[in-house]
């Protein structure tokens, strides 16, 4: 049994922890208030452009606007979005791994990968992975500037011909303590077999190409901020579930070593009365 000594500066040092993690918690917590908010209202302004793109894109020629063309996919870019820091739970373990085995699927070789986030990019270039782009140090001061900048460059590249085909692979807040892995084709702009069956007439001015050419850039912008939203609630909402859960855990762990020190206390001052009792008798005697 460890002595007394030793089992009070565990616990003082899990007491410490246990107040870093209650901090963190609470600082978490406050980051989640306002990032699902800033989330829920992009939500609908990002359905409503897919949704009017959805509408008209099977009645124009694609050929008005090289984002729409659909070619040959020989090089694929994949998006990933991670955070910067840990503590977050599996947050980044889950996104990391399945992220892991889509490329690996796709073909490692015919694989570019832009990580926005320093833990997938510090995950995928230690494996030799053909990481052309990153970024990170920005989901402080996160805004629409970031999703626009992260647009451009990839739809730049996309138009240079760097690859054919850009999916992204994000974290999607649920709620507090689900997120969903998802993997959203970005470029070429497709639609789902059974959006693009819908067809209602309109009367559109300008001429529907013009609407569609106007929208495309706006859309790409819109769903990369939508992104970004997205991974930056999950992970906040990942990181105050884990340090919930480990405030949890420091308490019952102290209220443990505090059992075990009052057992330990009790056998110590047993034997100094038996010790005294033990002396006296030996002095009666």
């Amino acid at each position: 049994m460890a002595n007394l000594k030793d089992i009070r500066k565990r616990i003082g040092t899990i007491e410490s922890i246990k107040q870093v993690t209650r901090a963190m918690k609470l600082v978490a917590a406050a980051k989640l208030r306002r990032a699902q908010a800033n989330m829920e209202q992009a939500r609908p302004y990002a359905g409503r452009i897919n949704g009017v793109l959805h509408h008209l894109l099977p009645d124009i020629d694609r050929t008005i606007h090289p984002l729409l063309l659909m070619k040959p996919a020989k090089k694929t870019a994949f998006v990933i979005l991670t955070s910067d820091r840990g503590l977050c739970g599996s947050f980044n373990t889950n996104i990391l791994r399945q992220a892991h085995t889509i490329v690996d699927d796709a073909g490692k070789d015919n694989c570019q990968l832009i990580c926005i986030g320093r833990k997938g990019y510090e995950y995928f270039d230690k494996r030799g992975y053909n990481v052309i782009e990153h970024y990170a140090d920005f989901w402080n001061e996160l805004n629409f500037s970031h999703a626009t900048q992260m647009a451009g460059a990839i739809t730049d590249r996309y138009l240079s011909g760097e690859y054919d085909d850009v999916r992204v692979i994000f974290n999607e807040f649920k709620n507090v303590a689900q997120q969903e892995i998802v993997e959203y084709h970005y470029l070429p702009l497709v639609l789902d077999d059974d959006e693009e069956a819908i067809s209602t007439d309109y009367l559109f001015e300008p001429s529907k190409d013009e609407v569609v050419k106007s929208l495309v850039p706006r859309h790409l912008n819109v769903q990369m901020w939508r992104f970004l939203l997205e991974s930056n609630a999950a992970e906040q909402a990942a990181r105050m579930t884990s340090m919930e859960a480990a405030t949890d855990n420091a308490g019952d762990l102290i209220d443990s070593l505090r059992l075990e020190y009052n057992k330990a206390r009790q056998a110590a001052i047993t034997t100094e009365i038996l010790e005294v009792v033990s002396g006296a008798e030996a002095l009666v005697e």
